[in-house]
């Protein structure tokens, strides 16, 4: 996705005859740094193993998008309870039954995504509980993700990346002809401490 159209060039500080490649790479170099394939609104996978005695759980993508006609980010969900170490059991023998006669180990139940509470700007999700009060010890969630309108620090992370390649001599050699991987040989000069700030945000983190 490049995130400046050429529309956009001169509001977001950069000359009107930027070429178009340059700003295509920068896009790719932010989408690099954020560790996903866009910031625009995508679906994404992931699966979880839950803290023992919580039924929460945070994804890696964010902010978490609904798009319509649904009324949740959440795709479906499936949960399932894994055979615990030693020592690791949060449950006492009565609800161990419970477990074994409701949903043995290792087999998958699918969870209603309407019965999941979520907080879109963070990426948290509080489970339903189990029909007996139990939770799941790990969960599979299909969810959307992203930006239905790219963010105003995306765009100005998006015009310091081209100015900063603009200004790098190896670069302006031959800028008609940057392409992502060469830009991605820079990306320590040109994803500078402001550009991080300003997509950090953005940035995917495995926190399960």
């Amino acid at each position: 996705m490049v995130y400046l159209a050429p529309s956009e060039y001169e509001l977001y500080g950069l000359d009107a005859t930027t070429p178009a490649a340059v700003v295509a790479a920068a896009s790719s170099l932010i989408d690099a740094h954020c560790r996903r394939a866009t910031l625009g609104v995508a679906q994404y996978e992931e699966r979880i193993r839950i803290t023992a005695d919580r039924n929460t759980v945070r994804l890696s993508y964010i902010p978490l998008a609904i798009v319509a006609p649904a009324v949740t980010p959440i795709v479906s969900a499936q949960g399932r309870y894994t055979i615990p170490r030693r020592g690791d059991w949060p449950f006492d023998d009565l609800r161990l039954d419970a477990v074994l006669m409701f949903g043995l180990p290792g087999i998958w139940t699918a969870i209603n995504p309407a019965a999941i509470d979520f907080f879109a700007n963070t990426g948290e999700l509080t489970l339903p509980l189990n029909i007996v009060g139990l939770w799941f010890s790990e969960v599979d969630i299909v969810y959307t993700a992203g930006m239905a309108v790219i963010a105003d620090p995306v765009k100005f992370a998006c015009a310091q990346i081209v100015r900063n390649a603009q200004a790098t001599p190896a670069l302006n050699v031959s800028v008609s002809k940057i392409d992502a991987m060469s830009m991605n040989y820079f990306s320590d000069s040109l994803l500078d401490q402001n550009v991080q700030s300003m997509l950090a945000p953005y940035v995917a983190q495995k926190v399960g």
